[in-house]
């Protein structure tokens, strides 16, 4: 079975992974084309485990086997279709280093354990595999198949990354019938240890996105039903969940905690119809259900685009004052957010145009012009944070 894409929509253009995939080809064309380079990745760029050097741990994961395209087809057709949606989520600096040191660590697991020569993208491409199980083990997997037939079949991601790339390929069926002659299947597990332990540990301190379908959301409301489910062991409890008031004797749970559960339930609900809403481009139910979700639970944030995709439905509809707290929710959680400067200018212009909040526009407008390099957009900022010190009485402070 081949796979050939998922069902993860990809809202930015994957430019660092476009570039890696660019980068593998291109060295191998060259490796292919030059006599000179095949004796330089000999000497110099292969990581040769018995005698490693600093340089080879990054060097060898452009490189691969001249003999033939397959294993060079084979690892991009994966970074194809796993890293695109991970370059997506994390960004692209951010991505390119996770690749790089996903590479790095297989490259020591491998050496570890052997002390043969090794080549190829397949470690780095091991840790973007379960970092895409990581941020997206509910989605859905396409793969092509042949047997007698060939024909198509949807997966889960997190049955088949789980058990058929990592387990299956890489531990059980080498032993059963002995590995493939070549695999380097410890620099396999070391990548895809290091690429789903990251994955996780950047959800878990916010470094990424969150959402209700991560990883990490999915195992804490797995530790709920389980805490729930020991509740329910209890001959009384489970009176009381059947008839109610009519079961004998009090009930020692605390009431509060069946209100957080259901409040949760309720969020999580809402949460998820905001997903399927916005990927069916129905914004204008999305921002109805989000106004719900922050009335159900005030301190809920959604992923990055679906926030400004709340925010601009607000903005189109003319309600600024939902729109300006999207934004600043927006703002809040995602400063670093590449979307960030264009937003803060936004948002002061709306609280000066729309709102005639001055006090805020004067804040969101001078932060802008100490970050904006545009020039349209600081002559534009210049001119509204004119009216605003206008407004205020304030005059706006000449050059130095």
């Amino acid at each position: 079975m081949i796979p050939i894409r998922t069902d993860t929509p990809i809202r930015r253009t994957p430019v660092a992974n476009l570039a890696l995939l660019a980068a593998n080809v291109l060295v191998y064309l060259l490796w292919n084309l030059s006599p000179a380079w095949q004796g330089l990745e000999v000497r110099h760029l292969v990581l040769r485990a018995d005698d490693p050097t600093l340089t080879q741990f990054l060097t060898y994961q452009f490189l691969h086997d001249h003999r033939g395209p397959m294993h060079l087809i084979g690892n991009m057709l994966f970074l194809w279709v796993f890293g695109n949606a991970v370059n997506a989520k994390m960004g692209h600096l951010p991505y390119l280093l996770f690749y790089l040191a996903g590479g790095v660590f297989a490259g020591v697991g491998f050496a570890w354990f052997s002390d043969q020569s090794l080549v190829g993208a397949s470690g780095a491409i091991a840790a973007v595999t379960t970092a895409y199980l990581a941020l997206f083990p509910r989605s859905r997997i396409t793969f092509l198949y042949w047997f007698f037939i060939i024909g198509f079949i949807e997966l889960p991601s997190l049955l088949i990354i789980t058990f058929k790339i990592v387990l299956w390929d890489n531990l059980i069926a080498p032993n059963w019938f002995g590995g493939q002659g070549g695999v380097a299947y410890s620099a396999h597990l070391s990548g895809y240890g290091f690429g789903f332990a990251v994955a996780c540990l950047m959800l878990w301190l916010r470094a990424l996105p969150r959402d209700q379908f991560d990883i990490v959301a999915l195992l804490h409301r797995w530790n709920q039903r389980r805490a729930f489910a020991e509740l329910m062991r209890s001959p009384q409890a489970q009176a009381q969940a059947r008839y109610a008031r009519v079961a004998a004797g009090p009930l020692k749970t605390d009431p509060l905690e069946a209100q957080a559960a259901a409040a949760l339930d309720r969020v999580t609900e809402l949460r998820a119809r905001i997903g399927q809403a916005l990927a069916a481009n129905d914004r204008a139910a999305a921002a109805m259900l989000y106004e719900e979700l922050v009335t159900a639970d005030p301190r809920q944030v959604l992923s990055q685009q679906q926030m400004l995709d709340v925010a601009n439905q607000f903005y189109l509809l003319r309600r600024y004052p939902q729109a300006a707290a999207c934004y600043e929710r927006f703002l809040q959680h995602y400063p670093r957010s590449g979307e960030a400067e264009h937003v803060r200018l936004l948002l002061g212009i709306i609280y000066a145009r729309d709102l005639q909040h001055y006090e805020a526009a004067e804040k969101h407008l001078r932060e802008s012009m100490n970050q904006l390099t545009d020039a349209r957009r600081r002559e534009q900022c210049g001119h509204w944070l004119d009216i605003v010190l206008a407004a205020l009485g304030r005059p706006r402070p000449g050059p130095a």
